[in-house]
């Protein structure tokens, strides 16, 4: 007669083997195709940004990165099948370049050029750094044309001020006709360069 203890340990229906109900795993290993296919969409879409994403990263809309695109700041992003745009992470910085280099003074047109010999392995830091002195020549001229500007109106305002005194209550003192009284040699050459100035800024605008 068999021992109770030994009956269990052996009967399968109360004490079944260990693997009798071990679920098969469903992803196969690391080395599955499964697994690969799954990981490279992954990486494909952390090195991409679509528009809006990278648009909100930029502090930029996505109207504006399309203007880079078309000025030649930006490359042509990828274009999936349904019309989106997909930019490398990499764009990031370019956009942020190109608005820094934009608050300096620096045109769309010349950063075109200018990155277009970075892309190519060229090193176009002599034209850069040329360019920047430029625009700092053009920054220093312009503000002796706004202090010319300042000291113009001040000018203006006090001979005003003693027109206005001297004229009798509810007649014109002709104050725009002043403007074309003879002035010192140095006042002209202050309203010269003030009018210079604000023609330029016509100009800009």
């Amino acid at each position: 007669m068999r021992s109770g203890g030994s009956y269990i340990r052996r009967n399968p229906l109360i004490n079944p083997p260990a693997n009798r109900f071990q679920k098969k795993a469903l992803d196969p290993g690391i080395g599955s195709r499964l697994y690969t296919a799954s990981m490279q969409k992954r990486a494909s879409a952390d090195e991409h940004f679509g528009s809006g994403e990278l648009a909100r990263r930029a502090g930029v809309s996505t109207d504006t990165l399309r203007h880079y695109e078309r000025k030649g700041v930006l490359a042509a992003p990828l274009r999936l099948s349904n019309g989106y745009r997909k930019y490398p992470r990499e764009t990031l910085e370019r956009v942020r370049l190109v608005r820094r280099a934009l608050a300096v003074g620096f045109t769309l047109d010349e950063l075109a050029s200018i990155l277009r010999e970075r892309d190519r392995g060229s090193a176009p830091c002599k034209e850069v750094r040329s360019l920047a002195a430029t625009k700092l020549a053009d920054v220093e001229r312009r503000l002796e044309e706004l202090l010319a500007l300042r000291d113009e109106l001040r000018r203006m305002l006090r001979n005003w001020d003693k027109k206005l005194a001297g004229a009798a209550p509810g007649t014109q003192a002709r104050l725009l006709e002043a403007l074309n009284e003879t002035d010192t040699t140095d006042n002209g050459q202050q309203r010269r360069a003030a009018v210079s100035w604000r023609e330029r800024k016509s100009k800009r605008s």
